[in-house]
């Protein structure tokens, strides 16, 4: 890591994880002056576990790719949901993927994937908190405190130009108050947690222990329980167990007593408490989410862009978090590469990836939450998306919102596009193809 802080920059990066430290690979790769900072200490704790094929495109164009296979991370076939009572499997191989989802820590992904941007030429500062911005000038003034040192040393940086991935704090969004808490007739929050020797559900449907997954390969686990829903991901020496719950279960609970109600309930609900019978939970683990879903209404503006968790967070449960950071990165770097080029052209090259981000962020609502037209989402966006998008990787998404009873606005919206009908009778053999059990 780089010693002293310039006071200068072209592009000032604020966050190290996969938005942030992507963004910045991107920009050093185009020979492009890029500082990164980042408050915490890597290697560090963060939740998202599971990535869908779809990341590999990403990791390709970042030259990273190499090293994630060689970290030897899990590779997962695909997923089963038990949704309301009905078992659905899907298979990423059914739909012309060729290369596995996988099963990540996110603190060794990301440590990875901020290295490697430094590789590539970022000048990178880990434990230099970001404090605030200036952008009443046409080049932001960034002020922080670099931590590293025994005494606290505070300092500003100027840029061309602003990225702030800082992850679910979103800082620039909360400074303009442009964050916008997604309101919907049932709000929820997370919990989550890890436990050592917990079973996991294999391909073959059924559970397996710990040591059997040099054999078997894992799927994703997701499913519903009366007060939301809850994911259970496999990983190399633990596994990590997510709560979707609904607010009010949790209101007025200090930190005991919602690790106490998390325990309780991973020890009822039906399959996931067979998976942890022989599990330990891991003491001090447990991590607490209230605002769960939200939006920046000004993400991209002519001097900083808000991407990744900064610009929104919608809902975890098809995996798009570590996807969205990517893809929000690629459309980001490339906006300010061509307004460096042609500086006159800046606010409008701004206004194009907010469009782009706009329409990926609304997409991944329609399909995670089953509503449009409301909270920042734009049904134009989303049918203009899907008619773009390669027919398998539709169809997946299409099937995926089936699994979880969340697909009639989205098939809607399907319809309007004028898609559905080239996937319809696809889409009715995989309703007659519920799982009748698993084997637990």
């Amino acid at each position: 890591m780089a010693d002293l802080l310039p006071e200068k920059c072209t592009v000032l990066v604020i966050g190290g994880g996969p938005a942030g430290s992507s963004a910045a690979t991107q920009l050093a790769k185009r020979g492009i002056d890029v500082v990164l900072l980042e408050r915490a200490k890597f290697p560090r704790n963060q939740v998202g576990e599971s990535l869908i094929p779809h990341f590999w495109k990403f990791t390709d164009q970042l030259g990273v790719t190499e090293k994630i296979q060689q970290q030897g991370f899990l590779s997962k076939a695909g997923g089963i949901t038990v949704w309301n009572n009905k078992i659905h499997q899907i298979l990423f191989s059914d739909y012309g993927y060729t290369r596995p989802g996988l099963h990540i820590e996110r603190d060794v992904f990301d440590q990875l994937l901020l290295e490697h941007s430094e590789q590539q030429g970022a000048q990178v500062f880990n434990q230099v908190v970001v404090k605030k911005v200036d952008l009443s000038q046409s080049q932001p003034i960034v002020a922080y405190t670099d931590t590293r040192g025994t005494s606290n040393q505070q300092g500003t940086i100027q840029c061309q130009y602003l990225i702030d991935a800082s992850g679910h704090s979103s800082l620039l969004a909360h400074q303009l108050e442009t964050r916008q808490t997604i309101s919907s007739e049932m709000n929820f929050l997370s919990l989550w947690g890890y436990f050592k020797s917990s079973r996991f559900v294999g391909v073959d449907r059924q559970s397996h222990s710990h040591a059997e997954l040099k054999t078997m390969a894992p799927v994703t686990f997701v499913m519903t329980h009366d007060d939301g829903w809850l994911w259970h991901i496999i990983l190399r020496e633990k596994t990590s167990v997510g709560l979707i719950v609904h607010t009010d279960k949790l209101t007025g609970m200090n930190k005991i007593q919602r690790e106490a109600y998390f325990i309780h309930s991973c020890a009822r609900i039906p399959y996931l408490k067979d998976l942890l019978r022989d599990a330990e939970f891991i003491a001090g683990s447990l991590q607490y989410r209230p605002d769960y879903s939200y939006y920046a209404s000004q993400a991209c503006r002519e001097n900083y862009y808000c991407i990744g968790d900064a610009a929104g967070f919608v809902d975890p449960i098809f995996s798009h978090g570590v996807q969205n950071a990517f893809y929000n990165a690629a459309v980001a770097s490339l906006a300010i590469s061509e307004s460096l080029k042609n500086t006159k052209k800046a606010a409008r090259f701004a206004a194009l990836c907010e469009n782009r981000m706009q329409q990926f962020y609304s997409f991944s609502r329609a399909l995670s939450l089953g509503d449009f037209g409301c909270n920042g989402v734009h049904r134009d966006l989303v049918k203009s998306l899907m008619k773009s998008m390669p027919p398998l990787e539709l169809e997946l998404m299409l099937v995926a919102s089936e699994m979880t009873n969340r697909s009639e606005n989205f098939k809607q919206l399907a319809r309007e596009a004028g898609v559905w009908e080239q996937f319809s009778e696809q889409f009715e053999q995989q309703k007659k193809g519920v799982i009748a059990e698993l084997n637990f």
